[in-house]
């Protein structure tokens, strides 16, 4: 069962939810039964949202009538609009949670499953690629060029990205740091605000967005760092900070993102520095020649072990 909370303790990020307004306002005056199911309501609204009527009200202890009774006291016909209403709060996260449900009704196998993963970033690459035309891409390529420090920044799944892009940075860029470390939005914001108007933060943004990296990017641009935003739609948080934006389409029906997408944005935002970059082939024949020592030439030997012959 849901830890109780009192209504006049209750606070969070998700006491703006008018309709979790409605519920701590109206509890005070309700029966100790629906007293118990707004209790629960407050104190998980996400599970709230996202289970139906039997499975809340089994997790609450309490009857589908008394569910039922308890959204008909905050005048709603009943739980399913009151679960509905509830669950537009969350729309952003909700949305691959109800698209997971969605498909897995539709039975597939193994096979299918994984050739409709595969067609559907197929899709999303086509039309990445499509709308490659008309994103400034050339901008985007000078403002990493002309950087003298280039950082990346991302959190969640995209922090993973981040650090992929600074690697794949790391031969054509003098100085290039990747702020998603183990020191977490603190040690980010520490680096940032060194930074200023000769550097450039690449900044990864998808949904679900993450809100450290909106908050960020508006400290780097009030340092006045210029930024690349790399997000999906012109509605993200993070265009209105940026001064340059590359689009991916990241649609994936049983999650938020396609990060495959992503990464295919990152190689060819590389590739096309790697073509303005002049010595671009030294640069990488430097960094090769500096790594070999790591590197496997043959079975169980680095190069640093192979012997001349005699």
């Amino acid at each position: 069962m849901p830890t109780p909370v009192h209504p006049a303790d209750w606070s969070g990020r998700f006491a703006a939810l008018p309709v979790l307004q409605q519920v701590a306002a109206a509890m005070p005056g309700m029966p100790a039964a629906l007293q118990r199911m707004g209790q629960a309501v407050l104190a998980h609204p996400f599970r709230a949202a996202t289970l139906n009527i039997d499975e809340f009200a089994g997790e609450v202890s309490v009857s589908v009538a008394t569910a039922n009774r308890f959204a008909r006291a905050l005048h709603f016909a009943g739980y399913p609009q009151f679960r509905a209403e509830l669950a537009r709060g969350f729309e952003a996260i909700l949305a691959p949670v109800e698209s997971l449900r969605s498909n897995l009704r539709h039975g597939a196998s193994i096979p299918q499953a994984m050739a409709a993963s595969l067609g559907e970033t197929l899709g999303n690459l086509e039309h990445t690629l499509q709308a490659l035309q008309q994103q400034p891409c050339e901008a985007a390529v000078r403002l990493i060029a002309e950087a003298e420090q280039v950082l990346t920044l991302g959190w969640g799944s995209s922090a993973y990205l981040a650090g992929l892009l600074q690697h794949e940075l790391e031969p054509y860029c003098s100085r290039v740091s990747s702020l998603a470390q183990a020191g977490g939005p603190s040690h980010a914001a520490r680096q940032l605000v060194k930074r200023g108007p000769a550097d450039v933060l690449i900044a990864l943004a998808f949904p679900r967005y993450v809100e450290d990296t909106i908050l960020l990017t508006r400290l780097a641009r009030e340092r006045g760092v210029k930024v690349l935003a790399l997000t999906d739609e012109p509605t993200s948080p993070l265009v209105p900070l940026a001064d340059v934006v590359l689009y991916a389409r990241v649609n994936r029906q049983i999650a938020s993102t396609s990060n495959a997408t992503v990464l295919a944005l990152l190689e060819a935002l590389v590739a096309a520095l790697v073509h303005n970059t002049t010595g671009a082939v030294q640069r990488a024949e430097e960094m090769a020649s500096g790594v070999l020592p790591w590197l496997q030439i043959g079975p169980g030997r680095r190069p640093s072990a192979r012997k001349e012959s005699p």
